[in-house]
């Protein structure tokens, strides 16, 4: 095993020791999107013109997206915290990669959300959502969402080693709440003013949110849409790979140099 995936490993091994002694942190991270699910699907559903049923089996899939692009408020979080309590000091006097800590920390965090998503998904289904595609359109959506899960993280560490408290942190990562709100996980975007559409239709959670609904049999991509949701696949792909290829090497760079 090479020097990079033994190290990811251990470090891997701290994570989930770390969530298992805050377990607050993943059942929040569980109830929360439930909790957003029966709030907007019962009470937002029944002022929209869509059908309850129908509105409900739109917001899952934005719902999903919209918790995995939440790797960015939690990398962000934990690369703070990590930084500001010295425990990055720490590991970095040992023989170890430099990037074992970024990779380890993702790695740790894809699994519990991919763990976290099983409840919400299970709720969609009581509540009226359907995979129509079958199993192989199940897995390629499930596969888009963890792959934002894992841009976003590292996007998220590079920002919390950016900032100078906690707090910091933790009042920059709140603010990305806004982010899925801007996007077509909630609503269609068809009816938002030109420029609103426009923002909306760039952001990258509607770019896997549309392809998440198609793979899924949900939605159909809309024709006149901006490029990545009328081509969701490829422009979730495409907005994934910007974002990795943008801050793996930033992160991996900014913890190495962090602390000189």
């Amino acid at each position: 095993m090479s020097s990079l995936a033994y190290d990811s490993t251990a470090l891997l091994g701290r994570q989930l020791q770390r969530i298992k002694h805050a377990p607050g942190v993943l059942i929040l991270t569980q109830t929360m999107p439930i909790t957003m699910l029966l709030f907007f699907g019962y009470v937002f559903g029944s002022a929209l013109a869509v059908p309850g049923e129908q509105y409900r089996a739109y917001l899952v899939p934005g719902l999903v997206v919209a918790t995995a692009a939440n790797g960015l408020m939690t990398g962000m979080f934990q690369a703070a915290q990590d930084s500001h309590r010295g425990v990055m000091d720490r590991l970095r006097t040992l023989p170890m990669s430099r990037a074992a800590v970024p990779v380890g920390q993702s790695a740790a965090d894809l699994l519990t959300t991919a763990l976290g998503m099983i409840p919400l998904m299970l709720v969609g289904l009581a509540v009226g959502w359907r995979i129509e595609r079958g199993i192989a359109g199940a897995l390629g959506a499930f596969g888009l969402v963890m792959l934002l899960r894992l841009a976003t993280t590292w996007a998220g560490s590079f920002l919390g080693l950016l900032t100078r408290s906690e707090e910091a942190a933790g009042q920059l990562g709140s603010a990305t709440f806004i982010l899925p709100l801007l996007s077509n996980a909630y609503i269609p975007t068809d009816r938002l003013p030109g420029w609103l559409r426009t923002i909306a239709e760039w952001n990258p959670i509607s770019a896997v949110a549309s392809a998440v609904r198609d793979l899924c049999g949900n939605a159909s991509p809309a024709a006149d849409a901006a490029w990545p949701v009328a081509h969701p696949v490829a422009g979730s792909l495409a907005w994934c790979a910007v974002l990795l290829v943008v801050f793996v090497p930033l992160s991996v760079r900014r913890y190495a140099r962090s602390g000189r």
